[in-house]
């Protein structure tokens, strides 16, 4: 059928009568649903009928049975009403829910805000959550978004529109198959040997330095963007990570990953909230976020406890 063919549309009313006779078996339940009488629910389904010149239900059957062809277009009908029950601008104002988009990286997403979420959904639940994924390299968000999670600034101080939201510290991590492989390991410079995984979000050389290690930063094995990817391929056996206890937390608790040594560093860089539209949804969401990234924080702390003594 063309765009410019004529069309025979019933009305809604009509549509609506029909459905829900043929859900609730009769015309009294019917009205009873819709809030009219009956009558005028009979008078909308023979109109109907006429309209598209079948017989829809059997009469006079009781409960109330439907034709063949009644059979096949209540399926349509059904699809075309849930499909117009679906658009929000069809509900009350005051059940309308706003959309608010953040974008995230994908560990931090993953990770730490997943789990939160339905606490968003508590505190805020007219507020309908759009996460999108973003590439850490990105200087820009990829997509539109309302709210920004990423790497911020060094000088927060220097970047009024950004907002402190987590800073984490590194420290190196291994798989149990690992240190079954290579043996206890007592200092940090049984480090040696050991393949160090790399990645350009968050290099080594600091905790090398705060260790005493006057190593260069390790170049051999895959560079690994992502810093889940790390996790991941450390949670593998294929090397040391230097993670993160706030997103390795879910390894650490599992007994995936183990932290090696008492001695830490905070992260290369911390993460940060920049809001691109300031409305009362996206206000809610900056307020659940914040709360949940501190409840985060304090966690993660005390999720990691080493395995080996202080290096030294």
């Amino acid at each position: 059928m063309t765009l410019d063919a004529p069309l025979r549309l019933p009305s809604l009313d009509a549509l609506r009568a029909f459905e829900a006779a043929a859900r609730l078996g009769s015309l009294e339940h019917a009205a009873q649903t819709l809030h009219i009488t009956p009558s005028a629910v009979g008078k909308r389904i023979a109109a109907l009928e006429q309209q598209l010149g079948l017989t829809l239900l059997e009469r006079p059957a009781k409960p109330l049975r439907l034709s063949a062809s009644g059979r096949e277009y209540l399926e349509q009908v059904r699809s075309a009403l849930a499909l117009l029950a679906a658009v929000p601008l069809h509900r009350p104002a005051r059940l309308r829910r706003t959309r608010v988009t953040l974008s995230a990286p994908p560990t931090l997403a993953r990770q730490v805000l997943v789990a939160g979420l339905p606490e968003l959904a508590r505190q805020a639940p007219e507020v309908e959550l759009e996460l999108v994924l973003s590439s850490p390299y990105a200087q820009h968000s990829a997509l539109p978004c309302d709210l920004e999670v990423c790497q911020a600034p060094d000088d927060l101080s220097q970047a009024p529109v950004w907002q402190q939201l987590l800073h984490g510290s590194v420290t190196p991590m291994a798989s149990p198959a690992l240190l079954q492989r290579h043996g206890p390991l007592r200092h940090a410079a049984d480090l040696a040997g050991l393949p160090l995984l790399c990645s350009p979000l968050q290099p080594w050389a600091p905790w090398l330095a705060a260790a005493g290690l006057d190593w260069a930063e390790p170049e051999q094995g895959p560079r690994l963007v992502d810093l889940g990817l790390a996790l991941e391929a450390a949670a593998q056996g294929q090397g040391v990570v230097l993670g993160q206890t706030l997103l390795a937390a879910p390894l650490l608790r599992q007994g995936l990953l183990q932290p090696l040594f008492d001695l830490s560093v905070p992260a290369l860089r911390a993460y940060g909230l920049r809001a691109h539209r300031d409305t009362p949804a996206s206000r809610a969401v900056v307020q659940w976020l914040q709360r949940h990234c501190q409840s985060v924080a304090e966690i993660s702390s005390g999720s990691a406890s080493p395995r080996f003594p202080p290096s030294s």
